[in-house]
């Protein structure tokens, strides 16, 4: 048969299958099945565990031969299987009687990448999927990661309002491993709950020029601090994405307080008397074509950081927020979709 990581909890709780077959490019996801089925096979009984590694010079000969000895220290053993890509070449054989063998005594576990069409229809597979379990790790749509967000951090404890995942699913693009690493900074640092502000106070902790300062001297209108903040940013290794999502947030504060009636929720800014002083500026400049600018500086900035733009990301962010801050460098482009 098979599942999915959601659903292998569950399953795992029913019944211990003899076989198992982990698969995709998701480390995280297929770390986490893996420990899940070691820790379900440990409670029935299966103490000891042997690990493979395959490659080009493996004999499969070997493996098989060692998977059916007899053990002097437990009756019960798993035998884990690690595969660079999915294809065992010349061991496919071997691998599907040894899925075969496995029962009471032998609990086989086998790890590889993301399945390709052949390796799906493959003997081997079809051994797994017929004794045992093939759990399918796949990457978690993009939208669907907030959700996965929420849910991850409720089971570490930890309460994220709408603000807190849109920025985090913002600042880690899908990445699962480090929205993790981020996810347990905030439940490390002693958090139960987390808004906008707290996220990112976290993600920008180690930067001695945080995204905060650097909203905060554009929306004052000092041009020559943004440059400063923002090469410090750089130099630092501050996701481009973080900054941007910060001079985003900023945007949408003003335009909500330039336009009351467009109806948009209230946001949360780094600093109130900048973000006055910013509003003034604007409707000094005429706010629609002022807005209209800053938003295709953005659009701008948004593609050169996904790679969908042949600029650098962090002039553009650049252009961006010394715009922000009142000072026009250069004209935009002429094709700015």
């Amino acid at each position: 048969m098979r599942t999915t990581v959601e659903r292998l909890d569950a399953l795992l709780e029913r019944e211990l299958a003899p076989a198992w077959l982990v698969a995709g490019e998701e480390p995280l996801r297929v770390g986490e099945a893996c420990d899940a089925i070691r820790a379900a096979a440990r409670k029935r009984g299966f103490e000891e565990r042997e690990v493979f590694f395959v490659d080009r010079y493996t004999a499969w000969s070997e493996i098989a031969q060692s998977a059916q000895a007899l053990s002097l220290f437990a009756s019960q053993r798993l035998v884990e299987i690690r595969m660079p890509g999915s294809k065992p070449g010349n061991g496919a054989a071997a691998l599907t009687q040894l899925v075969e063998a496995s029962g009471p005594e032998l609990l086989v576990l086998v790890v590889v990448e993301k399945l390709d069409r052949d390796a799906r229809g493959s003997a081997w597979v079809g051994a797994i999927e017929s004794r045992g379990v093939h759990v399918a790790a796949d990457p978690v749509p993009l939208e669907q990661f907030p959700r996965w967000l929420g849910r991850r951090a409720s089971r570490l404890g930890l309460s994220l309002d709408e603000g807190a995942l849109a920025l985090l699913a913002d600042f880690t693009e899908g990445n699962l491993l480090a929205a993790d690493q981020e996810i347990r900074k905030l439940v490390m640092a002693g958090r139960t709950s987390a808004d906008e502000a707290a996220v990112l106070e976290s993600v920008s902790a180690s930067n001695r020029f945080d995204v905060s300062r650097l909203t905060e001297v554009a929306l004052a209108g000092d041009a020559t601090a943004v440059v400063r903040v923002l090469a410090s940013l750089r130099a630092e290794g501050t996701e481009p994405t973080l900054v941007l999502w910060a001079i985003l947030r900023e945007m949408r504060n003003l335009w909500s307080q330039l336009h009351p009636g467009a109806r948009l929720p209230a946001v949360w800014t780094t600093s109130p008397g900048a973000a006055g002083i910013a509003a003034q500026r604007l409707r000094q400049a005429g706010a629609r074509p002022a807005f209209m600018r800053l938003a295709e500086r953005a659009s701008r900035a948004d593609r050169a950081i996904k790679g969908r733009l042949k600029a650098n990301a962090w002039d553009e962010l650049a252009l961006l927020a010394t715009e922000l801050a009142g000072l026009r460098v250069l004209a935009l482009p002429r094709n700015v979709a």
